[in-house]
């Protein structure tokens, strides 16, 4: 036997091993440990990183209850080089989404900053990753709606190809939309320098009982309403979505993910209750705030994520 017919089947397993290990970072918060459990179920090899100050629970419980030989959870540090190559070792894909610091809840111009930071020392342990094929990143829609003529009845549907404006963010203290609009564009500079293959998630807003008023993604709501673009996702379409754009090679460039548009007094009463769920009149009052607003109409797309996943599900 030649040594080629020894070695082959040795670097087959190899090939094999790294298409089957993938990265969620940071897999404490709601959609990253979706991710993570979803993926296990698709029997892929996760390395769970999770940031220092995250909540380590929800993966210890996951833990427990599946193989863990295929479930490797990692502390990372957003901002340490070494951990985050450490997460990263022999992963052939990396899911990456910010979560906001517990100790800095509040997103301001500051947290921009931390967000932008993080997003560049990702995307350069990515590109120091051999084995790296895919990056998912997740983003957001507010990195796409924010600009001075968003209020122009005229002007076309937003989609893919829009960015919100840095400068009119700062602004208007818009300072979710700051971040991601920061933090997605040095993703990309940095990919195409470096020559990593990435894909972002500009998703709308994610629904759930964590949500609230409050909410920075929120600031600017009834503007967004009125403009047609207030846009929610539910998280299993979201995940859904990363999925498809991770496992579809024809995925390229960004892809707005919603499945929900506010546009209507009736959706922005049922949203409203959403974002306060305790009874009485505070409910009713918040929800009927909203039967004053008109309908307007839808100026935002997703085709092309649509498009993707039928085509996938095909």
């Amino acid at each position: 036997m030649s040594p080629a017919a020894v070695i082959t089947p040795s670097i087959i397993h190899e090939e094999e091993e790294f298409s089957k290990r993938v990265c969620v970072m940071d897999a404490s918060g709601r959609l990253g440990s979706s991710l993570v459990e979803s993926l296990l179920q698709r029997n892929y090899i996760v390395h769970a990183a999770v940031s220092t100050y995250g909540n380590l629970q929800p993966l210890k419980g996951l833990a427990s209850c599946l193989n863990n030989k295929k479930l490797k959870i990692f502390e990372t540090d957003p901002f340490d080089y070494e951990s985050i190559i450490n997460a990263l070792k022999d992963c052939s894909a990396l899911f990456y989404t910010f979560e906001t610091p517990q100790e800095q809840p509040i997103v301001d111009e500051f947290m921009a900053e931390i967000e932008v930071r993080a997003a560049h020392n990702v995307l350069e342990s990515c590109a120091q990753t051999d084995t790296m094929e895919k990056v998912i990143f997740t983003s957001s829609v507010t990195a796409v709606i924010w600009r001075e003529d968003h209020k122009s009845t005229t002007a076309d549907e937003l989609s893919e190809r829009n960015w919100s404006d840095v400068n009119f963010c700062k602004k208007f203290k818009l300072w979710h939309g700051l971040s991601k609009t920061l933090a997605e564009k040095t993703a990309w500079a940095l990919a195409v320098d470096r020559g990593v293959n990435m894909v972002s998630i500009n998703a709308g807003l994610l629904v759930g009982p964590e949500i609230s008023m409050n909410a920075s993604y929120l600031k600017g709501a009834a503007e967004m309403y009125k403009d047609g673009v207030l846009v929610t996702v539910d998280l299993k379409f979201l995940v859904d979505a990363h999925i498809c754009v991770f496992e579809d090679i024809s995925s390229y460039g960004r892809y707005l993910c919603f499945n929900h548009v506010v546009n209507r007094p009736d959706d922005a009463v049922e949203f409203a209750k959403i974002l306060t769920p305790l009874s009485g009149t505070t409910t009713l009052s918040a929800a009927t705030s909203y039967e004053d607003l008109g309908i307007f109409e839808q100026r935002i797309g997703n085709k092309k994520l649509n498009k993707l996943m039928v085509d996938y599900k095909n």
